[in-house]
Protein backbone atom coordinates (compact mmCIF):
# COMPACT_ATOMS: atom_id res chain seq x y z
CA UNK A 1 0.00 0.00 0.00
CA UNK A 2 1.10 3.40 -0.89
CA UNK A 3 1.15 6.57 0.88
CA UNK A 4 -0.61 9.32 -0.87
CA UNK A 5 0.75 12.62 -0.07
CA UNK A 6 -1.35 15.80 -0.89
CA UNK A 7 -1.64 19.37 0.82
CA UNK A 8 -4.31 18.43 3.40
CA UNK A 9 -1.80 15.87 4.52
CA UNK A 10 0.79 18.11 4.33
CA UNK A 11 -1.16 20.30 6.32
CA UNK A 12 -1.84 17.49 9.09
CA UNK A 13 1.71 17.09 8.84
CA UNK A 14 2.68 20.24 9.84
CA UNK A 15 0.60 20.26 12.49
CA UNK A 16 2.32 17.34 14.04
CA UNK A 17 5.57 19.39 13.47
CA UNK A 18 4.55 22.51 15.88
CA UNK A 19 4.31 20.39 18.63
CA UNK A 20 8.45 20.81 19.49
CA UNK A 21 8.00 24.40 17.97
CA UNK A 22 5.41 24.86 20.99
CA UNK A 23 7.42 23.14 23.17
CA UNK A 24 10.59 25.36 22.46
CA UNK A 25 8.82 28.61 22.55
CA UNK A 26 6.67 27.58 25.51
CA UNK A 27 10.01 27.41 27.71
CA UNK A 28 11.36 30.44 26.40
CA UNK A 29 12.58 32.65 28.86
CA UNK A 30 10.55 35.37 26.99
CA UNK A 31 8.04 37.83 27.73
CA UNK A 32 6.22 37.43 25.43
CA UNK A 33 6.01 33.60 24.92
CA UNK A 34 3.02 32.72 26.22
CA UNK A 35 1.21 35.12 23.01
CA UNK A 36 3.96 33.03 20.74
CA UNK A 37 2.26 29.95 22.10
CA UNK A 38 -1.04 31.37 21.32
CA UNK A 39 -0.70 32.15 17.94
CA UNK A 40 1.44 28.86 16.98
CA UNK A 41 -1.96 26.82 18.71
CA UNK A 42 -4.11 28.92 16.99
CA UNK A 43 -2.19 28.45 13.95
CA UNK A 44 -2.01 24.58 14.40
CA UNK A 45 -6.15 24.60 14.57
CA UNK A 46 -6.35 27.04 11.53
CA UNK A 47 -4.44 24.26 9.42
CA UNK A 48 -6.79 21.40 10.88
CA UNK A 49 -9.83 23.40 9.56
CA UNK A 50 -8.07 23.82 6.56
CA UNK A 51 -6.69 20.47 6.08
CA UNK A 52 -10.29 19.16 6.48
CA UNK A 53 -11.90 21.88 3.81
CA UNK A 54 -8.85 21.41 1.18
CA UNK A 55 -9.90 17.54 1.46
CA UNK A 56 -13.50 17.71 1.07
CA UNK A 57 -13.52 20.75 -1.30
CA UNK A 58 -11.20 19.51 -3.73
CA UNK A 59 -11.94 15.12 -3.13
CA UNK A 60 -8.18 14.45 -2.01
CA UNK A 61 -9.47 12.73 1.14
CA UNK A 62 -7.55 9.88 0.88
CA UNK A 63 -7.01 6.89 4.11
CA UNK A 64 -3.75 7.50 5.45
CA UNK A 65 -5.30 11.23 5.81
CA UNK A 66 -8.25 9.84 7.87
CA UNK A 67 -5.80 8.04 9.63
CA UNK A 68 -3.50 10.91 10.37
CA UNK A 69 -5.92 14.15 11.06
CA UNK A 70 -7.26 12.66 14.12
CA UNK A 71 -3.74 11.44 15.20
CA UNK A 72 -2.19 15.00 14.75
CA UNK A 73 -5.65 16.57 17.32
CA UNK A 74 -4.51 14.37 19.99
CA UNK A 75 -0.79 14.43 19.84
CA UNK A 76 -1.49 18.41 19.88
CA UNK A 77 -4.36 18.55 22.53
CA UNK A 78 -2.83 16.11 25.04
CA UNK A 79 0.92 17.62 24.77
CA UNK A 80 -0.66 21.26 25.22
CA UNK A 81 -2.74 20.02 28.06
CA UNK A 82 0.18 18.54 29.68
CA UNK A 83 2.46 21.83 29.00
CA UNK A 84 -0.31 23.53 30.66
CA UNK A 85 -0.83 21.74 33.77
CA UNK A 86 2.73 21.50 34.28
CA UNK A 87 2.67 25.56 34.58
CA UNK A 88 -0.53 25.74 36.40
CA UNK A 89 0.17 22.79 38.54
CA UNK A 90 -3.47 21.99 40.63
CA UNK A 91 -5.73 19.74 40.70
CA UNK A 92 -8.23 21.91 39.12
CA UNK A 93 -6.90 21.99 35.96
CA UNK A 94 -5.30 18.10 36.44
CA UNK A 95 -8.53 16.94 36.79
CA UNK A 96 -10.32 17.97 33.72
CA UNK A 97 -7.50 17.66 31.08
CA UNK A 98 -6.90 13.87 32.45
CA UNK A 99 -10.88 13.34 31.62
CA UNK A 100 -10.19 14.85 28.04
CA UNK A 101 -6.86 12.14 27.59
CA UNK A 102 -8.37 10.05 29.05
CA UNK A 103 -11.39 10.15 26.70
CA UNK A 104 -9.28 10.49 23.86
CA UNK A 105 -7.26 7.41 24.29
CA UNK A 106 -10.43 5.61 25.30
CA UNK A 107 -12.20 6.45 22.46
CA UNK A 108 -9.32 6.49 20.07
CA UNK A 109 -9.05 2.61 21.37
CA UNK A 110 -13.12 2.00 20.79
CA UNK A 111 -12.79 3.16 16.95
CA UNK A 112 -10.21 0.84 16.19
CA UNK A 113 -11.59 -1.95 17.82
CA UNK A 114 -15.03 -1.50 16.27
CA UNK A 115 -13.13 -0.86 13.01
CA UNK A 116 -11.61 -4.48 13.24
CA UNK A 117 -14.82 -6.24 14.15
CA UNK A 118 -16.90 -4.06 11.09
CA UNK A 119 -18.60 -1.14 12.82
CA UNK A 120 -17.02 1.78 12.31
CA UNK A 121 -19.71 3.90 11.38
CA UNK A 122 -21.64 3.28 14.84
CA UNK A 123 -19.02 5.25 16.59
CA UNK A 124 -18.53 8.23 14.12
CA UNK A 125 -17.65 12.16 14.96
CA UNK A 126 -21.22 13.34 16.59
CA UNK A 127 -22.43 17.20 16.64
CA UNK A 128 -21.74 16.99 21.02
CA UNK A 129 -17.83 15.85 19.80
CA UNK A 130 -18.07 18.69 17.68
CA UNK A 131 -19.07 21.24 20.64
CA UNK A 132 -16.54 19.00 23.09
CA UNK A 133 -13.79 20.00 20.35
CA UNK A 134 -14.97 24.01 20.13
CA UNK A 135 -15.11 24.38 24.20
CA UNK A 136 -11.45 22.37 24.32
CA UNK A 137 -9.49 24.31 21.90
CA UNK A 138 -10.93 27.65 22.75
CA UNK A 139 -10.57 26.50 26.63
CA UNK A 140 -6.34 25.54 25.50
CA UNK A 141 -6.16 29.09 23.59
CA UNK A 142 -7.22 30.88 26.72
CA UNK A 143 -4.99 28.81 29.14
CA UNK A 144 -2.18 29.28 26.84
CA UNK A 145 -2.54 32.92 26.47
CA UNK A 146 -2.89 33.52 30.65
CA UNK A 147 -3.05 37.47 31.05
CA UNK A 148 -6.29 39.45 31.37
CA UNK A 149 -7.32 40.86 28.56
CA UNK A 150 -9.49 44.24 28.25
CA UNK A 151 -10.72 43.19 32.08
CA UNK A 152 -11.50 39.71 31.30
CA UNK A 153 -9.85 37.19 33.17
CA UNK A 154 -8.95 34.90 30.36
CA UNK A 155 -7.28 32.19 32.30
CA UNK A 156 -10.65 31.86 34.78
CA UNK A 157 -12.60 31.98 31.23
CA UNK A 158 -10.11 28.97 30.21
CA UNK A 159 -10.90 27.25 33.52
CA UNK A 160 -14.79 27.69 32.91
CA UNK A 161 -14.46 26.27 29.17
CA UNK A 162 -12.29 23.51 30.11
CA UNK A 163 -14.70 22.22 32.53
CA UNK A 164 -17.89 22.41 29.92
CA UNK A 165 -15.15 20.49 27.86
CA UNK A 166 -14.58 18.27 30.21
CA UNK A 167 -18.54 17.56 30.89
CA UNK A 168 -18.99 17.40 26.89
CA UNK A 169 -16.16 15.03 26.88
CA UNK A 170 -17.78 12.92 29.20
CA UNK A 171 -21.24 12.94 28.04
CA UNK A 172 -19.61 12.21 24.25
CA UNK A 173 -17.82 9.17 25.80
CA UNK A 174 -20.56 7.70 27.20
CA UNK A 175 -22.97 8.15 23.98
CA UNK A 176 -19.87 6.15 22.09
CA UNK A 177 -19.76 3.79 24.36
CA UNK A 178 -23.69 2.99 24.13
CA UNK A 179 -23.59 3.27 20.54
CA UNK A 180 -20.70 0.74 20.57
CA UNK A 181 -22.77 -1.62 23.03
CA UNK A 182 -25.62 -1.74 21.12
CA UNK A 183 -23.58 -2.27 18.16
CA UNK A 184 -21.85 -5.31 19.73
CA UNK A 185 -25.18 -6.32 20.88
CA UNK A 186 -26.63 -6.32 17.16
CA UNK A 187 -23.86 -9.07 16.17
Amino acid sequence: MTIEYNIPTYLTILRIALIPLLAVVFYLPWTHANVACTLIFIFAGFTDWLDGYLARKMQLETPFGAFLDPVADKLMVAFVLVLVVQQQANPYLAVPAAIIIGREITIASLREWMAEIGQRGKVKVSQLGKWKTTAQMLAITLLLYREDLFGIPVNTVGYILLYIAATLTLWSMVNYLSAALKAMAEK
